[in-house]
């Protein structure tokens, strides 16, 4: 009953998101990650459904900063509009530096970016998780790729990353990247 009780109190938070009982899962990430080849631009080709994310032409840029740390800059075309965040990208920890952390705020802790998998040129595979009270999680997943459309095989090949690290692609769905070079 006390699990439930503290799922009501965040379902606020969570709203469009899909809770999972325990804690994160913890998968794999890239190994020997490189940040700096990791830097550019990235277009968001499938997702777990989220909240934060609902217009269409989503696309991230990174780039390197002098500290060691990165400029990250999301837009979206939503209701015709272009809409932008700015925020800053952290590696957290200099032994797995595929653990990234991004905040949009300065009042708000880094969120977990992590990148699973990534051959810098083509695509990549990042993975978002936040633990309630080791209860239950809510996390988010993206195929991002460097173009605005990747094969369907990527695209399998990279749900198959997320199914073999125990994240629940179930309700990935494509993101809508069409018209996006036309004038708003």
């Amino acid at each position: 009953m006390k699990a439930l009780v503290v799922f009501a109190l965040f379902l606020p938070i969570i709203n469009a998101q899909v809770p999972h009982w325990g804690p994160c899962p913890e998968p794999a990430t890239q190994p020997a990650f490189n940040l700096k080849k990791f830097m550019g631009r990235w277009f968001e080709i499938a997702k777990l459904p989220a909240q934060f994310e609902r217009g269409r032409c989503i696309e991230t840029n990174f780039t390197l900063k002098l500290d060691g740390t990165a400029h990250v800059r999301s837009s979206e075309i939503l209701k015709g509009e272009l809409k932008t965040i700015e925020g800053t990208a952290v590696v957290e920890d200099k032994r797995n530096p595929a653990k990234l952390g991004i905040s949009f705020s300065y009042v708000l802790p880094y969120t977990p970016y992590w990148i699973l998998s990534t051959d810098y040129e083509n695509s990549a595979l990042v993975y978002s998780c936040t633990d309630v009270l080791r209860l239950f999680h809510v996390d988010f997943a993206w195929i991002l790729g460097r173009t605005r459309s990747l094969p369907d095989a990527t695209i399998d090949h990279g749900k198959e990353v997320f199914i073999n690290n125990n994240i629940d692609v179930s309700r990935m769905i494509l993101s809508r990247q069409e018209g996006c070079d036309k004038e708003l």
